[in-house]
């Protein structure tokens, strides 16, 4: 069967993901279901995870997002049988690309796909679900009335952020990184309370926020990824993320802020601000759960809720148009360059 990889190591000259055929495996245990792949998102790999968990590899599979029909089950499998649509995630240690056509996978890796839902939809949800549904609810304990800035909303992460916080009932207020991303997001239903353009980089965005909050700021703050400090080139080449003073500014008395940056540095006098404000401050790994197999029954009733809450139209994703097999390695490299806004998904 032929799949994508990455290469983890390359010289300048080689590519970094190739197409290559391997044979097709034999059910690894007696829980192992056997599927046919439908669709499979592409998403960044974080190549520094990568390199240092698989440093004897040369190839890791590209395509963990999947959604197909199960063709046969092992003995023991209790939760599916034959023809039955699932969707799900594979391990990080998964050996095989999610855009092979035929896999096998363990049971506890999948959860029903509803009949509703179409292939691409819900291998381009189930990712971002998790990760929104970690965020907001495992992280920052998500309820009615609370205020949510989610930067960046015009976001396959922050436009799911976005609909998940308006069904909880609270108040959402995003920040757009370009006229088109502006329009996307006034376009939302229900609308959030207000959107906030900062593409031309001479908006206050504590001013703003502020502004919106009654001086309060925000119970819950969810990131795509801040700016740790200003660089030379910071005036002529503004970034569009938001800073940290500017989050840790923002945030209300006992509020959460969940962060994407895993590189992120607190000075003495940010830290003293949190403490001062009461708020905690929480790591968004997305990784989290597939390492630790000791709240698997949790990581499922997840991926299940976020199925449900797609297919009854809950969560709506932001999805590009389906892209061929043959045309995948070149979307990827896109992906991986973050030079695609939306969520791209590969159909079978």
């Amino acid at each position: 069967m032929k799949g994508l990889y990455y290469r983890i190591t390359t010289s300048q000259d080689e590519e970094k993901f190739v197409f290559q055929e391997n044979e097709p495996a034999a059910s690894p245990s007696d829980y192992h279901v056997k599927l046919q792949v439908k669709a499979c998102a592409l998403t960044p790999i974080n190549t520094k995870l990568v390199s240092a968990l698989y440093q004897s590899k040369e190839h890791v599979p590209v395509g963990r997002d999947v959604a197909g029909v199960i063709l046969e089950v092992g003995p023991k499998v209790s939760f599916f049988k034959p023809d039955d649509e699932v969707v799900g995630i594979l391990p990080l240690d998964f050996v095989e690309s999610g855009l092979c056509d035929v896999l096998w996978v363990h049971e506890h890796n999948l959860v029903h796909k509803p009949d509703k839902v179409g292939w691409v939809e819900a291998a381009g949800t189930i990712r971002d679900g998790l990760c929104v549904y970690t965020a907001l609810h495992s992280l920052a304990h998500l309820a009615p009335g609370k205020s949510v800035l989610v930067p960046d909303g015009a976001s396959p992460f922050g436009t799911l952020a976005i609909q998940l916080s308006h069904h909880t009932g609270a108040t959402v207020i995003t920040t757009a990184h370009s006229e088109e991303d502006k329009q996307y997001l006034e376009k939302i239903r229900p609308p959030v309370a207000r959107v906030i353009d900062v593409s031309k980089g001479n908006v206050n965005l504590t001013e703003k926020g502020m502004e919106e909050t009654g001086g309060l700021g925000f119970d819950i703050i969810v990131d795509a990824g801040v700016m740790l400090y200003n660089t030379e080139d910071s005036h002529t080449k503004p970034t569009l993320l938001p800073h940290k003073h500017e989050i840790i500014s923002l945030l209300a008395v006992g509020s959460h802020w969940v962060t994407r940056e895993q590189h992120l540095q607190l000075d003495p006098p940010d830290s003293n601000i949190l403490f001062l404000k009461g708020a905690s401050l929480s790591y968004l790994n997305e990784e989290t759960w597939s390492l630790s197999s000791s709240q698997q029954g949790k990581y499922l009733h997840i991926l299940k809720d976020v199925m449900d809450k797609l297919g009854g139209g809950i969560l709506r994703p932001y999805l590009d148009e389906p892209v061929p097999i043959y045309e995948a390695k070149v979307f990827m490299e896109m992906v991986q360059r973050k030079d695609v806004r939306k969520r791209l998904v590969v159909q079978l």
